[in-house]
């Protein structure tokens, strides 16, 4: 099935896209551009919603507010245009901003963050706290590009991807504690494959990651071999998610929409893709509840 074009807004780096089960729409990003959009299923409409400071990745509260991640390491919430703070900022991060975020199965959120002029990128965990509090500590250091993250369904292990390195990792991962260790390497691509970005994970267990400068999304089985790859018309593809009733819709975001001459006819745009294959849904964060 080739993939379906849904909304084109031209995105430098559209990114993030969520789907937000009890409004039945995807909402993703244009990074650079500090803008939010949001597609309707049922009206099949699209829109901006917001426009403003960089948001680098998002997750889906369990009040069903949106979680943004933003410049400066702040954490803010967003519902129908509404935006209320959680942290004001993160002093070491205050050059840079967040990238890629996963919320985990106890309601914490997995957020890397860019590489500053000084030093390397991170990878933080935010931990719920009482009340509007929450707790974060930095997990990884020294990453390239902190990016996409996910778990295996019996929820053991995490993967994790650091783009700068062209690497997928794979961590035991600890739901009571939030802890990851035992850091290996699951997949590696090599030089001209285009770069590992954003992740899932569905519902078989099967690792479905955006390829950035490759122009395809690539499906890896547990092991980290590759079982298919699906071409799409923009070099730059940057993340997936499943949607949908049945999670068997794929939302790809692509970037490089400001040079469709030579990013590709779909450089920037949303596309939705259904092999029959199912998703699940993504755990919800619970940061300041």
């Amino acid at each position: 099935m080739e993939p379906e074009l849904i909304a084109d807004y031209a995105c430098q780096t559209g990114e993030g896209p969520l789907w937000h089960p009890e409004e039945r729409a995807v909402y993703w990003l244009d990074i650079p551009r500090g803008k939010m959009f949001r597609y309707d299923v049922d009206s099949g409409k699209h829109e901006q919603v917001y426009e403003g400071e960089m948001i680098g990745g998002t997750t889906l509260q369990a009040d069903g507010k949106l979680l943004l991640f933003m410049a400066r390491g702040a954490v803010k919430t967003w519902q129908q245009g509404q935006m209320e703070t959680i942290i004001e900022e993160i002093p070491d991060e205050v050059e840079t901003r967040f990238n890629d975020v996963i919320a985990d199965p106890a309601g914490r959120v997995f957020c890397g963050t860019m590489p500053t002029k000084d030093r390397l990128g991170r990878l933080y965990r935010l931990d719920p706290g009482n009340g509007a509090a929450c707790d974060y500590r930095i997990v990884l250091e020294e990453i390239g590009c902190s990016n996409g993250m996910g778990f295996t369904p019996d929820r053991s292990q995490m993967y994790y991807t650091d783009s700068g390195v062209g690497r997928i990792y794979l961590f035991d991962y600890d739901e009571a504690s939030g802890e990851i260790s035992n850091q290996r390497v699951l997949v590696q691509t090599g030089e001209g494959e285009g770069i590992p970005d954003g992740m899932t994970v569905d519902a078989e267990g099967y690792i479905w990651s955006a390829r950035w400068d490759g122009g395809c999304l690539v499906r890896y089985a547990p092991d980290g071999t590759e079982e298919r790859r699906i071409v799409f018309p923009a070099k730059k593809v940057s993340c997936v998610v499943f949607g949908g009733d049945d999670y068997t819709d794929m939302y790809v975001t692509t970037a490089g929409g400001q040079n469709k001459a030579e990013e590709g006819s779909g450089a920037g745009a949303l596309f939705r893709l259904n092999l029959g294959i199912k998703g699940v849904p993504e755990f919800r964060s619970r940061i300041g509840l």
